[in-house]
């Protein structure tokens, strides 16, 4: 039987035979969160951005309102952020929008879980259109 050492290959010294590897764990949402990113599929990408003085005074004045106000939770506000982004432009995000998603505590790997998700969703339903 052959032995190939691929640690000089990756760079990385292999682990010791007595060494603990830890593994990340595997990225996950809860329901609530993931609640809010379907949620998201349905706002515009005006509600990301704070009302102009304009947009408020023609409220008053004709009687509309936001849609979907921010979030009083932080974090989930930053999903919402980042799922009606996904929604509508896939993986193009801006790099504020990415850090601050970060900065709400959520990882790269959940950030790569909800962009997956919606993407399937976004393909399941382009696919449902074409036939």
């Amino acid at each position: 039987m052959a032995y190939l050492n691929f640690s000089e290959v990756q760079g990385a010294p292999a682990p010791a035979a007595n060494q603990r590897v830890e593994f990340a764990p595997e990225a996950t949402l809860s329901a609530l969160e993931w609640s809010v990113v379907a949620i998201a599929r349905k706002d515009s990408l005006a509600s990301l951005s704070a009302p102009s003085r304009l947009s408020t005074a023609f409220g008053m004045v004709f009687g509309g309102s936001r849609p979907n106000p921010k979030l009083a939770d932080q974090r989930l506000e930053a999903l919402r952020r980042i799922a009606v982004l996904g929604w509508h432009y896939g993986y193009t995000i801006p790099t504020e929008e990415l850090g601050a998603f970060l900065a709400a505590g959520f990882s790269l790997d959940q950030y790569e879980l909800v962009q997956d998700s919606i993407g399937r969703a976004r393909g399941a339903r382009i696919a449902r259109t074409i036939q």
